[in-house]
C-alpha cells in the first residue's frame, strides 16, 4: 500500500510558517535542521500522535516556479491546504483571538462547514468540519 509520507507547502519565510503552524495551528515541529546559509529544513504534523506518518514540510517560497503558482493560487482564492477540524466553529473563534485572519467565515458547503484562513506567510489554508 501507498500512503502519503510528506507533502510540502510554500512560504514566504520557513521561520515565520514554524512559528505560526506550531505556536497558533497547534502542530508539533517533527524535524529542525539548519541546513546552513539561513536555510531551514523544517516539518511539522498532528499533535500527540495523530498522524504520524503525516508530516508537512515548510519549503522557502522564493523562486521562478514557487512564486507564480503561489500568486496564482492565492489570487484565485484557492486554499494551498485543508486541515479536518472537530469542531469548526470553536476552532474559529480560538483562532480569531490569536489574531489570525479569516478571508472566509464558517459556511455550510455541501456535506461539510469550511472556513478560510490567511497563514501569514503567503497562503490561504482551509478549516474543514463533515456536517453532522
Amino acid at each position: 500500500m501507498i500512503k502519503v509520507a510528506m507533502t510540502s507547502v510554500y512560504v514566504d519565510d520557513v521561520a515565520k510558517a514554524h512559528a505560526f503552524y506550531t505556536d497558533v495551528l497547534g502542530f508539533e515541529t517533527r524535524t529542525r535542521m539548519d541546513l546552513g546559509g539561513g536555510t531551514l529544513f523544517i516539518t511539522v504534523g498532528a499533535p500527540e500522535g495523530a498522524q504520524r506518518d503525516l508530516e508537512l514540510l515548510l519549503e522557502p517560497g522564493q523562486g521562478p516556479i514557487a512564486e507564480p503558482y503561489r500568486r496564482a493560487v492565492r489570487e484565485a482564492g484557492l486554499p494551498a491546504m485543508v486541515f479536518s477540524v472537530a469542531d469548526l466553529r470553536a476552532e474559529y473563534e480560538r483562532l480569531r483571538g490569536e489574531g489570525v485572519i479569516f478571508v472566509q467565515e464558517p459556511q455550510e458547503q455541501g456535506p461539510v462547514v469550511t472556513a478560510l484562513l490567511d497563514d501569514t506567510v503567503g497562503n490561504l489554508v482551509q478549516l474543514s468540519q463533515p456536517k453532522d
